[in-house]
């Protein structure tokens, strides 16, 4: 598989497409105004504790201050406080035996070290952690947890082992390791050095977070060009074209200082033609923030996403098949399967997801469908969880959101509707208006009454609804008087005594 990575960097944004068979797969987006915050650690002070909630609230010097989680919370955090150590990363609770009470664990005023889990989504604020994870190229250091794992997506058992006995011999006395996906293949002295780099930057963050004031950044993560370098960058990944200068000189040194045994191809995009652009990417984005996806055989796919969940729901559309009408559902399934984990990834669509397949009365067809979305999610880096088909085809499945999915990056809610997606239609304002004319005639006084409403509306009561005003003028013995107002919402209107 030929992959590539394609930057663009401009003064606003820099953008990041990951393309597989030159297929946009992977989109990562940070602006210059807004630059992403995730990995950030700082020196907060807990501002409220909520016992009723089991959290806390902590001023990190954001405009909010952010949430912490009871399970977030360490549970020996005054004997790490005199030591230096703040524990790791939220998936790593599993191996933390946390109390159940956040009053037992925190008090307001108190000073405590944390690390950015989950950027703020939506209207919820930033998701902070005592338990800090520091990723390298190879490793992840957790200095207060003493365990050794190893990547699974390291299937080779051999490769495993040797994997783990490597992160056991360089594991310092305290923390964990975890091993990266990365390190399949590498040279134990590589993985070494990363243990040592991560060690650096743990000491240097614990002599930082002793002088400085709160709330204070303490340690900011790599850019999203070098966190992407980092993450991605595997002898799966061909090429790296980018049209920055400054940036191109940032990848070389980077990769000659932590990767100088990999060789990859790296080129400085400087042609006139826009670098999205030459490699069609532009035209890919526009088409991901809509809300149908059409799929080759002529079904389609709806996405609606929703504070609380993301709901996805499978139609025929223009497919009619050839042979039945189970066969005709089975293939738009199965194709729709495969587009779903694809728009998942591209969007990055995270939490709770309900997939509402067209409903299959064989069960062998739901296997089928139900191992075909098993299979094409497992490119996605992110962690799922999906349960099988019930009979009504439904797929319940969870996927982890650390960040805003695309469609909020590039869009914001509708002023019109804000963002329910829907306006009441011209008709019903026009019921609206004539029972506020009846609902209110009697506290006007003078011999008529002026409606302002936007223009769509005034046109539909000039002449659809024309018998219903001059009903309602005989009924209550008064002149309407209807004026168009362009600046009005359609919703909007206002009666008015002349």
């Amino acid at each position: 598989m030929a992959n590539e990575l394609v930057i663009n960097v401009t003064p606003q944004e820099t953008r990041i497409a990951l393309l597989e068979d030159r297929v946009l797969a992977e989109l990562h987006i940070e602006r210059t105004r807004d630059r992403g915050i995730i990995g950030n650690i700082y020196k907060g002070k807990v501002v409220k504790v909520l016992p009723g909630m089991q959290a806390a609230f902590v001023d990190i010097g954001l405009e909010k201050a952010a949430f912490l989680y009871v399970a977030d919370v360490y549970g020996g955090m005054e004997e790490y406080e005199e030591m230096g150590f703040f524990g790791m990363g939220m998936e790593m609770n599993n191996y933390l035996s946390v109390p159940s009470q956040i009053q037992d664990l925190l008090f307001e005023g108190q000073e405590v070290l944390v690390q950015v889990a989950k950027e703020p989504i939506g209207t919820k604020g930033t998701r902070i952690t005592s338990h800090i994870t520091l990723p390298g190229r190879h490793l992840v250091f957790m200095p207060t947890v003493d365990h050794v794992g190893v990547s699974r997506r390291i299937r080779d058992e051999k490769e495993r082992r040797r994997l783990r006995e490597i992160a056991q011999s360089i594991k310092p006395p305290s923390g964990g390791i975890i091993v990266r996906t990365a390190s399949e293949g590498a040279e134990s002295d590589e993985i070494r050095n990363d243990m040592e780099f991560l060690l650096q930057i743990w000491g240097n963050i614990q002599r930082k977070k002793e002088n400085a004031s709160v709330p204070s950044l303490i340690h900011g993560d790599l850019t999203l060009i070098l966190r992407m370098i980092r993450d991605l960058l595997s002898p799966q990944i061909n090429r790296i074209i980018i049209d920055s200068k400054e940036e191109y000189d940032n990848i070389v040194s980077f990769i000659n200082t932590y990767m100088p045994k990999q060789k990859y191809e790296i080129l400085l995009y400087e042609e006139r033609e826009p670098i999205f652009d030459a490699y069609r990417i532009e035209m890919e984005i526009d088409k991901i923030l809509g809300r149908k996806v059409w799929l080759k055989s002529g079904g389609y796919i709806v996405i609606d996403i929703s504070e609380a969940m993301v709901a996805i729901d499978v139609n025929t559309g223009r497919y009619v098949g050839k042979r039945n009408l189970a066969d005709t559902i089975l293939k738009t399934n199965l194709e729709a399967a495969k587009e779903i984990a694809y728009q998942l990834r591209i969007r990055n669509i995270g939490g709770i997801i309900i997939i509402d397949f067209i409903d299959m009365e064989r069960e062998g067809d739901r296997e089928k469908v139900y191992q075909a979305l098993e299979e094409a999610i497992k490119k996605d880096r992110q962690k799922t969880n999906i349960f099988k088909i019930s009979e009504l085809g439904l797929v319940e499945m969870t996927r982890k959101r650390t960040r805003e999915n695309i469609s909020r990056v590039l869009g914001e809610p509708c002023p019109y509707c804000d963002g329910a997606g829907h306006v009441k239609s011209k008709a019903t304002v026009c019921y609206d208006i004539f029972r506020e004319i009846e609902r209110t005639a009697s506290e006007l006084g003078g011999h008529s009454i002026m409606v302002e409403a936007h223009p769509d509306v005034t046109d539909l009561l000039y002449e659809d609804e024309r018998a219903r005003v001059e009903e309602l003028e005989r009924k209550l013995k008064k002149k309407i008087v209807i004026k168009a107002k362009s600046g009005l919402h359609q919703e909007q209107y206002n009666i008015i005594e002349v």
